[in-house]
């Protein structure tokens, strides 16, 4: 039996009252752009149905099942999603189609649920659910178990039709990317700032990208890495912009003339300012960065709160609660992983001091700060900023 539907279903977007129909309007727009370039030939049309979005498939949709799963499984806002085969409002053609859906399955018991959104349906979900399971009982042998069945025939009585699927497949949840506004994400090329920007987009930001690079104290890699990590990421709708700073004179003038003590802490307060910069120009609410508490010298919550500091943007770290295990399974589960363990050198691991300093006051990185022209410092590394499109 070929499938016909996609079913795909949400969870936080059921409980924004009046503001739903914005949610679900971007969530249907997401599908039909994430699957617009590869599958125009095997997808019909996406629709919104009474709490839950269909894709309804072309007559070539089974061929690239497999691609489409895994294609919906990354876009966000959907927690879960059903391959349906659709059919009419009768009960004995729903009983029919639950009969094709069920006898190629290997089980000793099941159980029939039911959703019925459309009301007129002369029957309730709970007498659909008794007719199919006895339907089923007496076609195929099989024994009813409401608690612990082996498999499950979902179905959905919905607008027009009735929908049929017997698996539920997990989503990536989340809200749908484009909800929550723009961000910034400051992404190093290491492990860390891939996995805070697929968190960022899971809570709906619409997200670009910042690289802060050392050429020529450093190679060319990091830019390299930076854009096959937003290639990966723009599999969950990561936008394909990259502002890449030259930050190597602004190290140098920091080197020359504030303690090496406090050097990163600086190099760190002078890329939020820059990147507040280049955030505001793109109308971004938000920075986003790696930061998980305690990971590095720089990472102590003093430290933190002293760079956090130097930007009046909002900073968002996602990763504030996550030790360095779950950030790498994470990278593992999301596909950034390999790219970001390939050698390359950071522009902050580079020109590290010998003994950096964790428990920074912010009246002593005020008064390094007197010894550079920050504000010169900024400009010329923004006029020298490049936009690498991904």
């Amino acid at each position: 039996m070929k499938p016909t539907h996609i079913i795909c279903h949400y969870g936080e977007l059921a409980l924004k009252g009046g503001n739903r129909l914005f949610f679900e309007r971007q969530l249907v727009q997401n599908i039909r752009q994430q699957l617009g370039e590869g599958f125009s030939d095997c997808v019909k049309e996406v629709q919104r149905k009474h709490g839950s979005i269909a894709i309804i498939l072309k007559p070539k949709g089974a061929e690239k099942l497999e691609q489409l799963k895994e294609a919906v499984s990354r876009i966000f806002g959907i927690v879960h999603f059903s391959v349906a085969v659709e059919t009419t409002q009768e009960i004995e053609a729903i009983k029919k189609t639950a009969l094709e859906l069920l006898k190629t399955e290997v089980f000793a018991t099941f159980r029939v649920t039911t959703q019925r959104s459309e009301k007129s349906f002369p029957l309730t979900s709970q007498q659909i659910s008794r007719e199919v399971g006895s339907f089923i009982v007496e076609k195929l042998q099989k024994n009813v178990s409401l608690k612990n069945p082996e498999r499950i025939c979902f179905i959905e009585i919905s607008g027009k039709s009735a929908f049929l699927y017997a698996e539920k497949i997990k989503g990536a949840g989340g809200m749908p990317v484009g909800t929550a506004g723009r961000a910034l994400i400051l992404l190093s090329g290491g492990l860390d700032s891939p996995v805070a920007a697929y968190y960022a987009l899971k809570r709906g930001l619409n997200v670009k990208f910042i690289h802060f690079h050392s050429i020529p104290y450093t190679s060319k890699a990091s830019l390299d890495k930076v854009s096959q990590l937003a290639k990966a990421l723009k599999k969950y709708k990561a936008g394909g912009k990259i502002f890449s700073v030259p930050f190597a004179d602004a190290q140098k003038e920091i080197m020359l003339n504030c303690p090496d003590s406090l050097r990163i802490i600086l190099y760190r307060r002078l890329m939020l300012r820059i990147s507040e910069a280049v955030a505001r120009r793109n109308k971004a609410q938000a920075l986003v960065n790696g930061d998980s508490l305690g990971q590095v010298a720089s990472q102590t919550l003093e430290n933190l709160s002293v760079v956090g500091q130097a930007s009046d943007l909002l900073l968002l770290r996602p990763l504030i609660g996550l030790d360095k295990e779950e950030i790498m399974q994470k990278a593992r589960e999301i596909g950034t992983y390999d790219i970001s363990i390939l050698p390359h050198d950071d522009c902050c691991t580079r020109l590290m001091p010998k003994k950096p300093e964790i428990r920074a006051k912010l009246e002593d990185i005020l008064n390094a700060e007197k010894n550079l022209d920050v504000e010169k410092i900024i400009g010329e590394a923004i006029k020298n900023t490049e936009i690498i499109s991904v």
